[in-house]
């Protein structure tokens, strides 16, 4: 009964206090009646415990009865006495003072709890124990209990009587208080009192007919124990179950002849067939109406789903099918909320169907995967559906998502480890039960291996790694059947090697190269984990050895040893115990310098081509654009992002992005809304750029896999220039990758739109977008280790070079000036400031500063637009500061422009100018070849090349001098 509202007290008339008179005279009468019942029943019934199981069963119950009478017998007093001190005083009644109006929440509450604990007694046969092991002592009542009952004889058993006696004083009394509670509304006035008064007698109302259905149903349910054998009865009898529905009642039959007699409890579905039964909870029981199936024996049938059977109810005629569906729907939208209606069986609640989405927990019992698995967690119509967690008594567990009963969605498996008291911990996506898309195992013996799955089984893409202590190692590549099959990069972190190249059945197969962590590089040709044939060892020293050899890079056969000094050794090399390395061929000592394509040679590029390199990363941002791009597969695709379920996601080592808050939300529908609103080139790069930062969008993700695979390759002990031209390959191609994704969601954006996609551009411009929008976007990610290939490659120019700078640095800039024969009516004489005692033939660093301070900015970025773009504002420099010094606007021939730019090089003292230089040459836009960029590019080399040979001719001449 809902709470009363504050009401202002307000006086009522001659008749409402009649009706307070009459309530006193009720409460008093009740009280005297209630001690009477505590003195004659309930303390004889308490002063002894019976000795025997069932009596003390009993017992407990009655104890329980006991107290609820207690508490409605100290709420009558306390009515009594509230009631009483208001008649003995001349103030005026208000409805505040009609406490089972005013308190009527507590009144149906104590009422319905006594009535509730006493059907509990009744239907365990409860008064029937009590009076035969009392039945000398109650014989002695018998007088005392006609005064109760009008309707009591002689010939009554004591157990009825002793039921009726402790019911039907207080359901009389209920009906009292409907009778009050009438003749006050009728006195009252139209108002806010009188509302408050009809709503409480509805209320009293109910609970008259909730008392009237509570002991009906203990009745019928007692008679059904009754009619039972002790084996059903001791397994299924419960003191708060109540019987329902009986097919013998109301027939109706089970399919395929499996019971003979069907009962509907308000918590359990019992099927009965001969001496065994089965029941089904009845929150985890779902009623299907639109049964049809043939081998119903009726037409009229209803399919019972259950977590591990379906079987079908059928009815004689439609009419018993409508009252057992509609009993059943009843008791189980009852049992889900873990109350009864009130009244029992009425308007209250009829015609709400119960949901079929639940929580429940449930241990599996029949042959199957979940085979004695408890599973806690959502359900739907029968099956797991939703948020769950599985647990086997062996230790495994799967916390995650659940679709139709199978796994699906992310989750977490652990699996313990028989041998060793560890787990293997998977956290991935599973789809139609097996694990499929992106995860993440945390196996027991220390490995940890990121990537994708297919069939339970590592698939695709992905990184395992060893973090042991015995054998760490790495390795990133692709996987096929649970094996590392494809191309793949190893890192033996206790050897310090690192190979790359294919796999075949978790064994070094095919085609790869070795790099050492002491500079050395090789590339052989294995079969199962071993060398066969001949390959090319590249040493430390610049020599190269073109033939067979051992794993410990020992030279076995024939042969050719090229030396850095030119020399050439060809023949049949041995290595005998004790006696080294020996050889039988030979020495050609003619050439006096080994050729650059021998000691630069580039590995690789033939044996992997660009495109075959990390297939698997490519494949999964394909297939989830094939999809759709739908919101649900994104994390199967393309990794862990989303901020959702927390408390399955505790490892923050993700594969393709670092978790952390991001001012953009990236949802899918979002991104294809977006994609279609930039289309011209400022606002295209705009978007690129945010996309591509961002560790939510699928873009940002495929090359944050990227960089992962490009540093497993390059970085570290990988950093060898034999390799610069691989690397330099890969990159342009992510650009290129990168640019093919964007115009495929591009593409699926505007078909969703219902707009018809630009033709397709020929692959040279779509090659030309990748290398001018994508390919600046993307170095950044990159560069470090691109870079240091760069400068490893160009190492012995660059040092050549920098001697050639130190060398020239020591000239003043008159002095320079004039030896690199600059135009003396170019020389900004000007620009040179003395100070006291100071010669203008001394002065350094002064002459054409600003050019020499832009060119240093070179090193500050890493996109090769921006270092043209400084190249350019150098060049401007030069010029604005020559046109200074002859007063009018100049433009620099060829002829005066190398030498200014070379003193200005040799002013900057740029380091590693020649990977700088290259760099860009190499990964600039496409579109700047034959222009101006290309000229100034062209024009810096010249003058870094004449640098070195300044420097190399005058090494020579000092060994000249010394041979002499």
């Amino acid at each position: 009964m809902a709470a009363c509202p504050q009401l202002t007290a307000q006086p009522m008339d001659m008749c409402a206090a009649e009706a307070t008179t009459s309530l006193l005279q009720v409460e008093e009468n009740f009280s005297a009646c209630l001690a009477r019942m505590d003195a004659l029943i309930f303390k004889p019934l308490l002063q002894s415990e019976p000795s025997d199981q069932k009596g003390k069963e009993n017992f407990k119950l009655f104890l329980l009865l006991n107290d609820q009478f207690q508490a409605l017998w100290n709420l009558t007093e306390e009515n009594y006495r509230i009631v009483k001190q208001k008649c003995s005083t001349s103030e005026s009644f208000c409805i505040q003072d009609i406490y089972i109006v005013w308190k009527g929440d507590l009144f149906l509450s104590l009422y319905i709890q006594y009535f509730v604990t006493f059907a509990n007694y009744v239907v365990v046969h409860g008064f029937e124990h009590a009076t035969k092991s009392k039945s000398e002592a109650w014989k002695h009542h018998k007088t005392v209990l006609k005064q109760f009952l009008t309707d009591f004889t002689t010939e009554t058993s004591m157990s009825l009587a002793l039921y009726t006696v402790l019911h039907k004083p207080v359901r009389d009394h209920v009906e009292q208080y409907i009778l009050l509670l009438n003749k006050l509304n009728e006195v009252l006035q139209e108002g806010s009192e009188k509302d408050i008064v009809t709503s409480a007698v509805k209320e009293y109302v109910k609970l008259k007919s909730f008392i009237s259905q509570v002991l009906d149903e203990a009745c019928f349910t007692k008679t059904l124990w009754k009619s039972l054998g002790y084996k059903f009865t001791d397994m299924l009898c419960v003191p708060e179950r109540r019987l329902l529905e009986d097919s013998k009642n109301l027939p109706i039959s089970a399919s395929t002849n499996r019971s003979d007699r069907i009962l509907l409890f308000d918590d359990v579905l019992v099927l009965i067939q001969g001496n065994s039964f089965q029941s089904f909870d009845l929150k985890l029981v779902w009623v299907d109406e639109t049964c049809r199936e043939k081998s119903a024996p009726g037409p009229y049938g209803l399919r019972i789903i259950t977590p591990e059977e379906t079987f079908v109810l059928s009815a004689k005629d439609p009419q018993m099918k409508a009252v057992w569906q509609w009993k059943l729907n009843q008791a189980i939208r009852q049992a889900l909320n873990g109350k009864r209606d009130f009244p029992l069986w009425g308007k209250t609640g009829e015609g709400t169907e119960p949901s079929s989405c639940r929580f429940f927990t449930y241990v599996f019992r029949l042959e199957s995967k979940f085979k004695n698995a408890s599973y806690e967690g959502e359900w739907h119509w029968g099956k797991p559906h939703g948020k769950g967690t599985l647990k086997w008594r062996d230790g495994r567990n799967h916390v995650g998502d659940f679709k139709e009963g199978l796994e699906h969605g992310f989750g977490i498996c652990l699996v313990p480890r028989r041998s060793e008291d560890r787990y293997d911990c998977y956290k991935c996506h599973w789809y139609e039960g097996k694990m499929r898309g992106y995860g993440i195992c945390e196996y027991g013996n220390d490995m940890v291996y990121k990537g994708y799955f297919k069939d339970d089984v590592r698939q695709g893409f992905g990184i395992l790694e060893n973090f042991s202590a015995e054998h760490p190692f790495k390795y990133t590549g692709q996987w096929e059947n649970d094996k590392k099959n494809g191309y793949g990069v190893w890192e033996d972190k206790d050897r310090g090697e690192r190979y790359i190249g294919t796999w075949l059945d978790d064994h070094r197969h095919g085609q790869g190269i070795v790099v050492t962590q002491s500079g050395v590089c090789y590339q052989r040709t294995f079969h199962a984990d071993k060398m066969v044939g001949s390959g090319i060892l590249l040493l430390e020293d610049d020599s190269v050895y073109e033939g067979n050899f051992t794993q410990d890079l020992t030279f076995v056969g024939k042969g050719k040893l090229s030396f850095a000094n030119g020399f050439i050794l060809e023949g049949t090399f041995t290595n005998k115990s004790g006696q080294g390395l020996q050889t039988q061929g030979i020495l050609n000592t003619s050439n006096e310098q080994l050729d650059e394509r021998i000691t630069k040679a580039q590995l690789g590029l033939k044996e992997f081509p660009v495109e075959k390199r990390w297939k698997g990363i490519y494949d999964q941002f394909l297939e989830f654009i094939h999809s759709g791009c739908k919101e649900e597969m994104e994390e199967s695709f393309t990794g862990f992002h989303i901020q959702t379920s927390k408390e399955l996601r505790k490892s923050q080592e993700y594969l393709f992005c670092q978790r952390g808050t991001e001012d953009v939300s990236w949802k899918t529908e979002d991104i294809l809304e977006e994609l279609v609103q930039h289309h011209e080139l400022g606002s295209l790069q705009s978007y690129l750029e945010k996309a591509l930062k961002s560790s939510l969008h699928p873009l940002g993700k495929l090359l944050k896999a990227l960089t992962i695979a490009f540093q497993a390759t390059y970085s570290g002990i990988g950093a060898n220039r034999h390799l610069l031209t691989m690397a330099q390959e890969e990159v342009k191609y992510y650009a290129k990758k990168i640019w093919e994704f964007y115009q495929g969601l591009l593409h699926l954006a505007l078909e969703q739109k219902g707009q018809l996609p630009a033709k397709c551009v020929d692959g040279e411009v779509s090659d030309q977008k990748a290398y001018s929008v994508v390919l600046p976007l993307i170095l950044p990610c990159f560069y470090p280790e691109l870079f240091m290939l760069y400068m490893l490659y160009h190492e012995r120019e660059d040092d050549l070079y920098c001697q050639g700078i130190v060398d020239l640095s020591l000239f003043p800039d008159i002095k320079l000036l004039e030896f690199l024969d600059v135009q003396k009516h170019l020389w900004p004489l000007k620009d040179l400031t003395l100070t006291t005692n100071q010669r203008r033939s001394l002065i350094k660093d002064k002459c054409f500063l600003s050019a020499t301070e832009c060119l240093q900015k070179l090193i500050t970025t890493v996109d090769p637009r921006e270092k043209l773009l400084i190249l350019q504002k150098t060049y401007e420099e030069i010029e604005s500061t020559v046109s200074r010094v002859v007063e009018k606007d100049y433009k620099l021939p060829m002829d005066d422009l190398l030498p200014l730019l070379m003193y200005v090089v040799s002013r900057a003292k740029i380091q590693h100018l020649g990977a700088e230089i290259h760099l860009i040459r190499d990964l600039m836009d496409p579109t700047n070849q034959g222009g101006l960029y290309d000229f100034l590019l062209t024009a810096l080399e010249s003058c870094y090349e004449h640098i070195q040979r300044m420097r190399l001719h005058q090494r020579e001449n000092c060994h000249v001098t010394r041979t002499s």
